[in-house]
């Protein structure tokens, strides 16, 4: 491991162009993944997933996106800049993203822009949907209501699932009160390649702190990230 790091404790912790993040480093090879909180949460609350990472030798890096916890500004239309922008604080190579609820349409749309390695989009809201609820004042973050309404509904996640193909793992549960299950079924039978596990009952945050299911995405990171052995 990288010299005085605490496994299962941030390595490095700041703020980057405004955005507050913390990286948890790992030796397992180049590049890492990208870990996005949804609607009005913050960067602690996916500790334990880039806990999971490191201890796979994934390099993970978690941050407050604009509007929440402690980054300045609010979320606007700069939001898969931002993204990107995070993703240069890994180690340089392969870029994974793994986002909840709003976290999992960001990184559906940021990781077809970015071309990345792999996406884990956990019950992704749609763009709609997140308008519907900016417009009906259901979130409580900051956010530049005019831009990020715009990049909103011009969001197309659709084709931006059939970009990532089997690039793309959609996981969702089936008793979502939030976020149908149906959206994940149609993002999936755009996506060749894709996989959708959709878990029986559960709710809108039962699926993204299961353990199982955790480890299901760190498998699937892995494989795509990870440098594979050379056969004997």
């Amino acid at each position: 491991m990288p010299r005085g790091m605490i496994p299962g404790v941030p390595t490095e912790q700041g703020v980057r162009d405004g955005l507050a993040y913390a990286l948890f480093a790992a030796d397992g090879g180049a590049g890492g993944v990208v870990v996005l909180h949804g609607a009005g949460s913050c960067k602690e609350n996916h500790f334990d997933f880039a806990r999971r990472l490191q201890a796979a030798g994934l390099a993970a890096v978690v941050f407050d996106q604009r509007g929440h916890g402690e980054s300045e500004g609010a979320l606007g239309a700069s939001v898969f800049d931002d993204v990107a922008a995070v993703a240069q604080l890994l180690p340089p190579g392969p870029v994974a993203l793994r986002g909840s609820s709003m976290g999992g349409f960001v990184a559906l749309m940021a990781g077809a822009r970015m071309r990345a390695d792999a996406v884990v989009a956990i019950c992704p809201a749609t763009g709609a949907m997140l308008a519907q609820g900016l417009d009906e004042r259901e979130f409580d973050f900051r956010a530049d209501e005019d831009g990020l309404r715009a990049l909103l509904l011009a969001a197309d996640e659709g084709a931006a699932a059939r970009a990532l193909g089997a690039r793309l793992m959609l996981q969702h549960a089936e008793g979502d009160e939030r976020v149908p299950v149906e959206g994940s079924r149609e993002l999936h039978a755009a996506a060749p390649g894709s996989r959708l596990v959709a878990v029986p009952g559960g709710d809108h945050r039962s699926v993204q702190h299961d353990p199982e299911l955790q480890a299901l995405a760190v498998r699937f990171i892995a494989r795509a990230l990870l440098p594979r052995p050379a056969p004997g």
